[in-house]
């Protein structure tokens, strides 16, 4: 018996891809670790913070959630008068040494005003959810001036969770 054959092969490399939100270093462009004191009705509060995909792929989105765990007070518990929550984006970096912060860019709202603490909120308007983009945001809290004197001395610790999902999947 005799036969003829032929065989051929194939090797495919694959890698999966990373998905990565990160806050830039304390400095000068992320304040929102800088505590504040003396905050009185009526006054606001305005840090800046760097957000970037360090990531190679895209996101879907990125979901902010805020918490005061076991340091609630009526300044994170009562959603009427207690601190309310605003982040603004740049498209270049905010101008000024100190608050009130200026955007010579392009300026968009990231998240509308609205009680301090909240779960997965929805940012909006990011360049971040491009693979190796940043984002300029400036993270407000402003103390209502409807508060009563049941606010003073209260304090509590705000932690901000922010979180990229993966870009929609595909065929490739």
């Amino acid at each position: 018996y005799g036969a003829f054959t032929s065989s051929t092969s194939a090797s495919q490399a694959v890698t999966a891809g990373t998905v990565t939100i990160a806050l830039g270093a304390p400095g000068p462009a992320n304040t929102l670790n800088v505590p504040v004191a003396g905050l009185l009705p009526g006054d606001k509060v305005e840090k800046l913070v760097t957000l970037a995909n360090t990531g190679n792929s895209d996101l879907n989105n990125v979901t902010l959630t805020t918490s005061a765990g076991a340091t609630g007070s009526l300044l994170t518990t009562d959603v009427t008068n207690g601190l309310q929550l605003t982040i603004e984006n740049c498209s270049v970096a905010w101008t000024g040494a100190t608050a009130p912060y200026n955007c010579t860019g392009t300026r968009s709202t990231v998240l509308a005003s609205g009680p301090v603490i909240a779960a997965n909120k929805a940012l909006n308007n990011l360049t971040s959810l491009t693979s190796a983009k940043t984002d300029n945001l400036k993270v407000t809290t402003a103390f209502p001036t409807t508060a009563n004197n049941d606010f003073q001395g209260a304090t509590s610790t705000i932690a901000f969770a922010f979180t990229g999902t993966q870009r929609t999947e595909t065929t490739k």
